[in-house]
This record gives C-alpha cells, sequence and structure tokens, in this order.
C-alpha cells in the first residue's frame, strides 16, 4: 500500500466529515476513498473510525492519528514546496573546477557578472591542470578544453578553441619561418607538457593526419609558461589561441603553418547527470553559454 496516500485519504475524510466529501475534494471515487482508509487501518493494526449509514465517527486514537497526520503533511508539503524554490531561484554554494590559465583570463569574468545576476549564490572557483572527478570531489561542474571522451556527463559546448604554432617574430626573424611541420623536427620547441603526447603534434596536409617529433630546451605543464617563453623569443611552440590572441594582435606573437592546423578544440561545461538539475547549475551553464556567445 502508499501511506502517504492513505494519510492524505485520511485526512481528507475527518477533515471533510465523510467519504463523500473526501472523495469530491480528492478527485477519486468513494469506494477508493474507502479502501484507503481500510488498507491504513489494517496497516496499523487499530480502528480510525467508525461507521454507521448515517454518521462518522474518529476514534481516539484516530484522532491523534489525525493531529500528526496533519501536522507530518503540512511539514511535508513545505518541504516540497521549499525544493520547488529552490529549483526556481538558484541559491548555494556553486563549486566550479577550470583548466588555471582559462579560468584566471576568462572565466572568472564570467562568474563575477553571474554573482551579480544572482545573489543568493556563491561560488567557488578551483583552478588546476588536472581532471576532477566531479563526483568524487565534490564539484557541481567543470569547465574543460579539448576533445571530450566518452562518459556518463553532461556536457555543454562554450566555444570553439583553436591550437595555433606560434612565436616571437625575433625568433622567426633569427631562425626562419618554417614552411612545413616537419621542419620543426630540426627546432627548439618549447613544450607544454599538458598537451596529449606533448612532444607529438599533430596537424593535417591535404585531408590526412600528420604528427610531428618535436623537442626542445623547455618543458613546462602551463599554457601560460610557454606563452612567456615564445614572448622571451626562446622557441616555437603550440598554445591556445585564446592565450596568445592579444599577442598575436599587437605583434608580439606571429602564428605560422595555419594552413596546416589539425586541432580546432572546444570548451565545454559538463556536469554530472540529473532529471532535477539544480537551478544554480542550470542557470550558470546557460550563463556560460550567452557569455563565450559574445
Amino acid at each position: 500500500m502508499d501511506v502517504l496516500t492513505s494519510m492524505r485519504t485520511y485526512v481528507a475524510v475527518v477533515t471533510a466529515g465523510s467519504f463523500t466529501g473526501a472523495a469530491e475534494r480528492l478527485g477519486i471515487s468513494k469506494a477508493l476513498t474507502s479502501k484507503y482508509v481500510g488498507q491504513l487501518e489494517d496497516h496499523l493494526g487499530v480502528r480510525l473510525l467508525n461507521r454507521t449509514t448515517r454518521r462518522l465517527n474518529v476514534t481516539e486514537v484516530g484522532q491523534a492519528y489525525y493531529q500528526r497526520c496533519q501536522q507530518l503533511l503540512d511539514d511535508m508539503d513545505e518541504l516540497e514546496a521549499a525544493v520547488r524554490e529552490q529549483q526556481d531561484a538558484p541559491q548555494g554554494r556553486l563549486k566550479v573546477a577550470a583548466p588555471s590559465s582559462f579560468g584566471e583570463m576568462y572565466l572568472t569574468r564570467a562568474v563575477a557578472d553571474y554573482l551579480k545576476e544572482w545573489p543568493n549564490v556563491t561560488v567557488e572557483l578551483v583552478l588546476a591542470d588536472r581532471f576532477v572527478n566531479l563526483v568524487e570531489e565534490g564539484f557541481d561542474l567543470a569547465v574543460r578544453i579539448g576533445q571530450l571522451a566518452d562518459s556518463n556527463l553532461i556536457a555543454r559546448r562554450l566555444a570553439p578553441m583553436r591550437i595555433v604554432v606560434c612565436a616571437s617574430p625575433e625568433h622567426l626573424d633569427r631562425d626562419g619561418i618554417p614552411a612545413h611541420p616537419k621542419e620543426l623536427m630540426s627546432r627548439n620547441c618549447v613544450i607544454d607538457t599538458n598537451i596529449k603526447d606533448p612532444e607529438q603534434w599533430p596537424f593535417k596536409e591535404q585531408g590526412r593526419n600528420l604528427r610531428v617529433k618535436v623537442n626542445g630546451r623547455f618543458h613546462a605543464n602551463s599554457a601560460m609558461a610557454v606563452r612567456e617563453m615564445l614572448l622571451a623569443g626562446e622557441g616555437i611552440g603550440v598554445c591556445p589561441m585564446y592565450i596568445v590572441e592579444e599577442d598575436v594582435r599587437v605583434g608580439q606573437l606571429q602564428v605560422v603553418l595555419q594552413e596546416y592546423e589539425a586541432l580546432e578544440l572546444g570548451i565545454f561545461a559538463v556536469y554530472p547527470h540529473s532529471r532535477h538539475l539544480a537551478a544554480k547549475v542550470r542557470t550558470f551553464v546557460d550563463f556560460l553559454v550567452q557569455h563565450f556567445v559574445k
């Protein structure tokens, strides 16, 4: 039996003073109303109501049970209303993981704008260049860059991300502008160890994949560190375009081998699958989608 349904039915009968009135209020038949109350009495092993052809009397234990049921049902209704309200109005702490450089350069600004729009939300932004386990580490969502592997996570694409080969004009003047990716095999390359296969750079040539083995004197697990080394003229490297976009615009770095570019990755918001997604997660992801479309 459904105890909660039977409790609601019993409370309706006592409140209405009859099975007929309760049935009308609940939108069910009188027979089903009587059945639910009878099942509840059997479940409890007590008589809650004394029934006659003309009158319905509540027993002493039935009256005490009615009062407790009414309180419990009121509390449950209040709880459900509060949960629904929380789903509709974002509030509480939102824990977000993101890559360090992207978080510092772009995501923090978006979070600031989101907090202005939703004052009842607090955000904990954890910046780390590692793969976090959202569920085990208690994150609500993560911003990830790259080609996502199949998983049980839901992913929303925020923006495309181009990976470019670049160097300073001074370096290119000194060592020459490479005309083909294979020329990088003999060049001093700045290696970002966060990249998958950091010493095997991918390219496309006439629609076919081409991987070039590179090496160099400087390795770092930070795209920002790679950028600084490139600005210093100490080699040629691959970087996400969002890292070097301003440097390229003002002429401090120069993109090369554009016709051979193979990687156009994506920036994604990922979060655990949920039938009832918390409002703070839903609104934040929607906000990021609109923010990065601009």
